[in-house]
């Protein structure tokens, strides 16, 4: 009977992952459709089909140093407990949606870390973080928009440098084949780090539970993952795209190129470094140092402003919420 019940609680769990990885994608697919969109390269319906083949085709290329770090590096496996978990993943999605309604682009990265290490702390106090796994993520808050902004600012210099007496039209046609690259380029990287943030919740669960022994990324972890993700990227995220595509800074198809190989090249180090970090905060730095190098005001600095309070207030209140909701499901999961 016991067995039972751990079976069917560790499906709930695993379902409601799926379900946070599946917002995850419709959150951020504008992060990876707007720039692509709003320079008219493809349409919406296009665009959204490109983003999630490569949020999925991601399965198939990177490790899971990122799920590693999330499921067992952030808080300590000791305290976890399934309400732990499924009150983490409360936080994380009804902040989603919460920023989503009010079309904030916001990361659904840290509202994962803060949910479930505001569960943590609920249930078993501030020993329950693991500081080493949460420094990075703090550093890289600052340093992954920086890293975007830096390189989308240099990919621009250089096309307007390379570019300078190459007429306007032949450059709008040949970046509008070249952003075709860079979109897949970007939804690569976004599916290879975002989807690993559910595949090391779900891990974690599979070891709470006593079906693993020790923390091992299962194959069918990892393709669930990346499936939940493609389909929330397909479903698209529209009031966001807004925000990214045109609210922030006029883009055009040699600036949407440079502000996702700016964000790709961020991720892509993050990644590869086995850290979990916002692929929302890099794109939107991306996109703002593409906009500086034709002037300081064609960016629209008041709604980057509205952006950054989201991202500071994103860990704390998710992490609220999901303290609050530890509370609640511990009346129905021990």
């Amino acid at each position: 009977m016991h067995l039972d019940a751990t079976l069917v609680t560790i499906t709930v769990v695993i379902v409601v992952a799926l379900v946070f990885d599946y917002i995850n994608g419709f959150h951020d697919a504008a992060n990876s459709i707007a720039t692509v969109v709003t320079t008219r390269v493809l349409s919406p319906g296009q665009a959204v089909l490109w983003a999630a083949f490569f949020n999925f085709v991601a399965a198939f290329f990177f490790g899971t140093g990122v799920a590693k770090t999330v499921g067992k590096g952030m808080v300590d496996l000791q305290a976890v407990t399934f309400g732990v978990i499924l009150a983490g993943l409360a936080g994380a999605i009804l902040w989603n949606l919460i920023t989503w309604y009010f079309g904030l682009p916001t990361s659904s990265s840290h509202a994962l870390f803060g949910g479930y290490g505001g569960a943590a702390v609920a249930k078993a106090g501030f020993s329950a973080i693991i500081l080493s796994g949460w420094s990075k993520t703090i550093i890289f808050i600052f340093v992954a928009p920086l890293i975007g902004l830096a390189v989308g600012l240099l990919v621009m210099t250089s096309i307007y440098w390379l570019f300078r007496d190459t007429t306007p039209t032949r450059v709008d046609r040949w970046f509008r084949r070249l952003q075709l690259l860079s979109a897949a380029a970007y939804s690569l990287m976004h599916g290879a780090n975002d989807a690993q943030k559910t595949m090391g919740i779900i891990t974690g669960a599979l070891v709470t539970g006593g079906y693993l022994s020790t923390f091992e990324v299962k194959w069918w972890v990892i393709l669930l993952a990346h499936a939940a993700i493609g389909l929330g990227t397909l479903s698209g995220g529209w009031r966001i795209i807004k925000t990214m595509g045109s609210k922030i800074t006029r883009l055009r198809p040699e600036s949407g190129f440079a502000a996702e190989t700016g964000a790709a090249v961020a991720i892509g180090i993050a990644t590869t470094m086995g850290v979990g970090i916002s692929t929302t905060h890099t794109i939107t730095g991306a996109i703002v140092g593409v906009g500086a190098t034709r002037r300081l005001s064609a960016v629209r600095w008041g709604v980057a402003g509205q952006i950054v309070w989201a991202w500071v207030l994103t860990i704390p209140a998710a992490a609220t919420i999901g303290a609050l909701s530890y509370y609640v499901v511990r009346l129905f999961i021990a």
